[in-house]
Order: C-alpha cells, then sequence, then structure tokens
C-alpha cells in the first residue's frame, strides 16, 4: 500500500467505517453499565473496608470527572461508602459481584480481540479476566491514593505514566500475549490521551450538569449522569485501541484485516494472520 493509500485509510472515513464494524458505541453502553454495576459496588465495599481512608467509586469518579464543590458533593452522597457495607455483604452479594466482574473483563477482552483480529481465548483461562479485574481495582484504587501524597505535575505525570503502563499491559495479558507489546504501545498511549481529552471535557460539561440534575431528580439524576461519562470511559477504551491498530497498519507493522466475509481459518490456537514477525 503506498504511502497517500495509508493516508487515506488512516482517515476519519476509515475509522469510523472500523468502529461502525466494532459496534463501538454499544460495546461502550455496555462497557459503562457493567463499570456500574460491577465497579462502583466493588469499590465502594473496599472503601469501606480501608483503614486509610473513604472514598472508593466516589472519590475515584470526583476525581477522573474532575468534579469540585456542590457537584463533588452530589455525587460522593449517592456513591459514598459507610461501615455498615462491610457488615451487610453477604456471601451471594460477593459471588454476584465476581460473576458481574468476569462479565466485564470478558466484555473487554472480546473487544480487543475483535479490534486485533486475534483467536477467541478458550474458557479455561478465565483466571486471567479474575487477575485483570484485580489489576484494574488496584490501579484505580493507586489513582486515589495519589491524591493524598502529590499534586500538581507530579500527580499528573504519574498519573499519566500509570495509566499507560496499565492499557499497555492489559490487552497484551488479556489477548494471551497474542499481539507484540510494540504494538501495542501506541493504543496504550492514545487511550490515555483520549481520557485526559474526557476529563477536560467532563470539566466543562458535567460539572455543572451534575449539580443541575442532582437538583432536578435527585439521586437517579446523578446515576444518569455518572452513567454517560462510563460510556465515554468506555468509548476511549475502546477507541483508543482501535486507534492504536490504526496506526500499526500506517507503519507497516500490519496487514490490512482480512475480508470480514472470507471464511475464517481453522486453527483456532495461532495468533492474528495479519500480523508480521
Amino acid at each position: 500500500m503506498s504511502r497517500s493509500g495509508s493516508w487515506h485509510r488512516l482517515g476519519l472515513a476509515e475509522l469510523h467505517r472500523r468502529g461502525t464494524e466494532l459496534e463501538l458505541m454499544h460495546r461502550a453502553m455496555g462497557f459503562a453499565t457493567l463499570s456500574l454495576v460491577t465497579l462502583a459496588p466493588l469499590l465502594i465495599l473496599v472503601a469501606a473496608a480501608d483503614p486509610l481512608g473513604h472514598g472508593g467509586f466516589a472519590l475515584w469518579l470526583v476525581d477522573g470527572m474532575a468534579l469540585t464543590g456542590r457537584s463533588a458533593d452530589a455525587l460522593a452522597h449517592v456513591f459514598g461508602p459507610t461501615r455498615a457495607v462491610i457488615s451487610t455483604t453477604s456471601a451471594l452479594s460477593v459471588a454476584l459481584l465476581a460473576l458481574f466482574g468476569m462479565s466485564f473483563a470478558s466484555s473487554v477482552q472480546n473487544g480487543y480481540e475483535r479490534i486485533w483480529k486475534t483467536a477467541a481465548a478458550p474458557w479455561h483461562r478465565i483466571w486471567r479476566h479474575a487477575l485483570w479485574l484485580i489489576m484494574l481495582m488496584g490501579y484505580l484504587y493507586a489513582q486515589v491514593q495519589t491524591r493524598n501524597v502529590l499534586e500538581g505535575p507530579p500527580r499528573i505525570l504519574l498519573s499519566v505514566g500509570v495509566g499507560v503502563l496499565f492499557f499497555w499491559w492489559g490487552p497484551h495479558f488479556l489477548l494471551n500475549h497474542q499481539v507484540p507489546w510494540r504494538y501495542l504501545l501506541p493504543g496504550a498511549l492514545a487511550t490515555m490521551a483520549g481520557l485526559v481529552g474526557l476529563r477536560g471535557f467532563s470539566y466543562l460539561v458535567f460539572t455543572p450538569l451534575l449539580v443541575t440534575n442532582a437538583i432536578s431528580y435527585g439521586p437517579v439524576g446523578t446515576v444518569l449522569v455518572v452513567e454517560s461519562w462510563l460510556v465515554g470511559v468506555g468509548f476511549v477504551v475502546y477507541g483508543g485501541a482501535l486507534v492504536g491498530r490504526l496506526v500499526c497498519e500506517w507503519l507497516g507493522h500490519l496487514d490490512e484485516p482480512p475480508d470480514e466475509t472470507a471464511p475464517e481459518p481453522t486453527d483456532r490456537g495461532q495468533g492474528p494472520s495479519a500480523m508480521r514477525s
């Protein structure tokens, strides 16, 4: 493919076509729904048991959405943890959280598989979903805790650096090492750039909207704003990985993806056929 042809395929029209094939918005909405029923209870539970402080999901949302003042108070009122969470959590609740957590990790893995055209992981590697979810919880918890240690440019650099490492490691791990590290770095960088942009958008749009909805609709309005923001996060996570693949194609590391109408290869144990060694 010529360089001019590469630029043409890496244009907005090509990105839109790939996003449509991936059902990007549909996946982002699924990401938001599973995040709300999985990450919110898990982080609230962790925060309730944390002897260092009580922020959890609420504090992570406040930080991620760049909320301040009344908007932060409205969100903390809905998602803030209490000590009663520990005593009222049953074994059935923990089992349901684990089930939703595995579904969430599996959904993210499936999105990466569609983007990179890799073979589906066998069912007995579900342990990867559990480990990825634990690492995600650790990443979010660490992001919250740095508020008490660093501020300003040092914290921004640390948060961005750790985020790039997580979104670089995550696809490589969930895809069972089928995609080389060097191919995944552009996607990790694009994902973090998108999350930084989403944070700025949240500060301008969601901060006043959260206060208005909290006054007009109560807790339901707050949850709707949070769900909308999580849709944006899912869009960035999958969209960043998709941009990373397109960058690899432009650099000549990957061939164009195979025709979706062509028969699939029978050997599902191999990595993506489009990747060059």
